[in-house]
């Protein structure tokens, strides 16, 4: 469980993000910071948790600025007097580019949100854990691509490859701290964001998800409240000595002959 336990979450204002928080709070999470760019979805998230009996504050951040990521735990500062017992980094972006025709201005982006924000967050975050004496745990969002990834993914794939090696050399330097850090790395996932890349690159019907699912070996995408479970899982004292593991989360077996 959760119980009691303050933590921040980015991109958490829709899909896996919101999906990780409303879990946290369902397992009794004293204090939620949900982040993303969207003022409304963010209300509506913040309103939903403390619903659930769980105080919950939003602040608007682009993850690109990084004043804005430091910001963040101004709430953290104000409202929990600098405790903070998890990080969830969940915010991507997953713009498309390949290695031919990629502009630098696309590549600079992706690094910004994918590996420079989550590295500025965890800074901050183990900074107030050891103040506090807490033994937290962070928690990063990846994606199988992180292995390689599609052609069209070059930008994306090597942010979140870069995002593997901060987990683990995270994950090393605060063992003493008692401060654990791992990383989840979800395959194709059934979001709203998945729903508009769809539309957006490559002009999909509506009823692409049903094809889409009816292809997989298990027959449907990965949900966000399946990750979610997991999230909650590793997060939490469940989690036990457990750091430094990268988990793909995926139907395809990564290194196996499709």
């Amino acid at each position: 469980m959760f119980k009691n336990k303050i933590a921040l979450i980015t991109g958490s204002t829709s899909g896996l993000g919101e999906a990780i928080s409303k879990k946290l709070a369902q397992e009794g999470a004293q204090g939620l910071v949900i982040t993303g760019r969207d003022l409304k979805r963010g209300e509506r998230v913040v309103s939903e948790i403390q619903e659930m009996g769980c105080q919950a504050f939003f602040k608007a951040a682009n993850l690109e600025d990084v004043n804005q990521c430091r910001a963040l735990f101004d709430v953290i500062d104000n409202k929990f007097d600098g405790r903070i017992h998890g990080l969830v980094n969940s915010a991507a972006y997953t713009g498309r580019g390949t290695i031919e025709e990629t502009p630098v201005s696309e590549w600079d982006k992706h690094q910004a949100v994918n590996i420079r924000a989550p590295f500025i967050l965890i800074q901050e975050a183990v900074q107030r854990m050891q103040k506090h004496g807490i033994s937290g745990s962070i928690l990063n969002i990846g994606s199988v691509s992180g292995h390689a990834g599609f052609p069209f993914l070059t930008p994306y794939a090597c942010s979140k490859g870069a995002l593997i090696t901060l987990t683990k050399n995270v994950a090393q330097s605060q063992r003493e701290h008692r401060i654990r850090c791992n990383a989840i790395l979800p395959g194709w996932m059934d979001t709203p964001a998945e729903h508009a890349i769809q539309k957006e690159y490559y002009n999909a019907p509506d009823d692409w998800l049903e094809k889409a699912e009816a292809e997989q070996a298990f027959g449907k995408l990965v949900k966000p409240d399946e990750v979610a479970d997991l999230v909650a899982l590793i997060l939490s004292d469940r989690g036990g000595v457990m750091t430094g593991s990268i988990i793909d989360y995926d139907q395809k077996v990564i290194g196996a002959q499709q």
